[in-house]
């Protein structure tokens, strides 16, 4: 039988999502068609049986899958789907869907159904999942876990969230470097199963310290009776629980890995980090940056509360709203120069609007920059030089042109040169806050990327008026 493409899997998904919905809509018209003060069930006959099964074709999903079902639904749809979810399957699907979604999910649940659905996950996944808990279900998830389980997690959450410590997890399979390579067969061999993206082993010593990697291609190549210890790597790529997620990231993937260890100050094995995990995250902190940038400071569901919309999307158009009046402001002052020559009215959209270009396109190299790698002095100059560089070439090149086009359309060489001198300047401008702004908020502490795209879009829009309309003024009127 052929295998299923990820265009199969997405075209069943929207097939199913499309049934999903027609069901219910057909149950709401029949609900509407009762008599007033009739009584109705939730369902009728045939619309429980259609619910039936479509529970069987939810049971066979992914729990990926299901999560993806779910975030595509509005509200009162989605609860009723979520109620045909296997209770033992509560869990991994809540760690796949949307923090917001999440939380829509949580809200319905009882204490009883939180519980059993945490007691079906792994302590790393536990961790992922505790924030988004309600206030004191935490503890009495922790006060269900066997004494081991609780000390990895208490491990695990006292590390931030941008870190190797909270990505890691315990299901691992060490050996130790003395024995043969017969015996690890062996003992591999008495397992029911390996843990998910099991690459390789982790060599150990009778003390618990780490020494080394061997692969499993390794031991299925080399003679049973070498010693572990003569074929493994000793100088495999590990991390510290206090390492960045980020450069954890970039390690797997300049290294190509699939997992790796981490290690104690001591160089014992506290635990892995493996490909799903470090994916996730890239997954994670490109969203969070793509809505920090348009000032939104959290993830929003598509079929969210208006009121809850409105709230994550305040702040920002607040501070938009500020610098909207500050560049109306700007126009004000050269009210006069602009009724002398109404071409400047005409033109004066075009030189911020392509600031705010260039400014978005430095910050977002900056940013990611400072996603990677923290930046010295001698960076930070070298950015400016080269951004300025370019700012100034492209200013020049695309401020000709549109000289050129300004020229054409009005006949006033002045007017042209003005022109090519304003989008000049607000590209230099555009540049040198691009790359202020993101660095100044890594100095402050604070995301880099949160509101950049308001913030230069302000700048230029004001700056740009302000340098149009002043030369303008200044040497033609």
């Amino acid at each position: 039988m052929a295998e299923l493409t990820d265009t199969d899997r997405q075209e069943e998904l929207d097939s199913l999502i499309h049934e999903i919905r027609d069901t219910l809509s057909r149950q709401v018209e029949a609900d509407r068609g009762g008599e007033p003060g009739e009584s109705h069930l939730p369902f009728s006959e045939l619309t429980r049986h259609e619910l039936a099964n479509l529970a069987r074709k939810i049971e066979r999903l992914h729990a990926a899958d299901v999560a993806k079902v779910l975030e595509s639904l509005p509200q009162d749809e989605r609860l009723i789907i979520w109620e045909l979810v296997h209770s033992d399957r509560d869990g991994e699907v809540l760690l796949e869907v949307s923090d917001s979604v999440r939380d829509t999910l949580i809200e319905v649940m009882d204490r009883e159904e939180i519980l059993n659905a945490a007691s079906t996950l792994d302590t790393d996944e536990l961790a992922d999942l505790a924030p988004d808990l309600p206030e004191g279900m935490m503890q009495d998830v922790f006060t269900a876990l066997p004494i081991d389980d609780r000390e990895k997690l208490r491990f695990v959450m006292s590390y931030d969230e941008d870190t190797i410590g909270a990505l890691m997890d315990f299901d691992l399979v060490t050996v130790r470097g003395d024995v043969t390579i017969e015996v690890a067969l062996r003992y591999l061999r008495r397992m029911d199963s390996l843990p998910d993206h099991t690459d390789k082993l982790f060599v150990t010593d009778r003390d618990g310290l780490f020494e080394g990697v061997i692969h499993l291609k390794t031991l299925l190549l080399n003679d049973p009776e070498t010693r572990i210890a003569d074929v493994m790597e000793g100088d495999a790529v590990r991390f510290h629980p206090e390492d960045k997620a980020r450069d954890g990231a970039d390690a797997f993937e300049r290294y190509d890995l699939v997992s790796a260890p981490v290690v104690d100050e001591v160089d014992r094995l506290v635990g892995r980090v493996t490909i799903d995990a470090v994916v996730d995250f890239i997954r994670e902190s490109s969203d969070e940056e793509r809505l920090s940038q348009v000032g939104l400071s959290e993830e929003e569901d598509i079929f969210a509360p208006v009121r809850k919309s409105v709230k994550n999307r305040a702040p920002w158009l607040a501070v938009n709203l500020v610098t909207a009046i500050v560049a109306a402001q700007v126009i004000g002052l050269f009210e006069g120069s602009i009724q002398q020559l109404v071409a400047l009215a005409v033109l004066m959209p075009i030189v911020a609007g392509m600031g705010g270009n260039v400014g978005n396109q430095t910050i977002t190299m900056i940013v990611r920059e400072l996603a990677f790698r923290k930046l010295g002095g001698g960076d930070i100059r070298l950015l400016y030089g080269k951004e300025l560089k370019v700012a100034l070439i492209n200013g020049v090149v695309w401020g000709g042109v549109l000289g050129i086009v300004t020229f054409v359309m009005y006949q006033n060489a002045g007017v042209s040169a003005v022109m090519v001198a304003a989008v000049t300047l607000n590209f230099l401008s555009a540049a040198f806050f691009g790359v202020t702004i993101p660095i100044v908020r890594t100095r402050m502490g604070r995301d880099p990327a949160l509101g950049s795209a308001v913030m230069i879009t302000a700048i230029t829009d004001s700056g740009g008026f302000f340098i149009f309309l002043g030369l303008a003024t200044l040497f033609l009127l």
